[in-house]
């Protein structure tokens, strides 16, 4: 990869598109490096290195706000794994919580589901009725 690369370059690197780059920008996680005298944003290598560091950390269900924390620490002196790894730790009892409220969720639906005769009209969908009263 060369240096000053234009957006539509990294945004082909990183797999994302240019839209995706500025949105970065805009929340203040990517700057560019410089300007072409064009106005033209120039990046470097570290640039595309980044987007895929989002792009992972956002897989694994780190929000934006929770990202910019992952990248200061990528490049703070004081930093040790041990913060990175408390992090870690916190976004897992995050979707440790989050599967038990999904799994509640299934078994809801699948009640609803196992109560629905299908050949009644709708107003006596049991499904409906749920929904209108919040019983479940």
């Amino acid at each position: 990869m060369a240096e000053n690369m234009t957006i539509g370059r990294v945004a082909r690197l990183a797999r994302v598109n240019i839209q995706t780059v500025r949105y970065y920008e805009r929340r203040g996680i990517l700057s560019p490096d410089g300007r072409r005298e064009s106005g033209y944003r120039l990046y470097s290598e570290e640039a595309v290195r980044k987007i895929r560091f989002i792009k992972n950390a956002q897989e694994l269900g780190f929000t934006l706000e929770e990202i910019a924390g992952l990248l200061r620490l990528r490049v703070g002196r004081r930093t040790r794994c041990g913060d990175v790894r408390r992090k870690a730790e916190t976004k897992l009892d995050q979707v440790n919580e989050k599967i038990v409220r999904l799994q509640s969720m299934r078994r809801v639906l699948n009640g609803l589901i196992h109560t629905c005769r299908r050949r009644g009209s709708t107003d006596a969908c049991p499904i409906l009725r749920s929904l209108e009263g919040g019983k479940r």
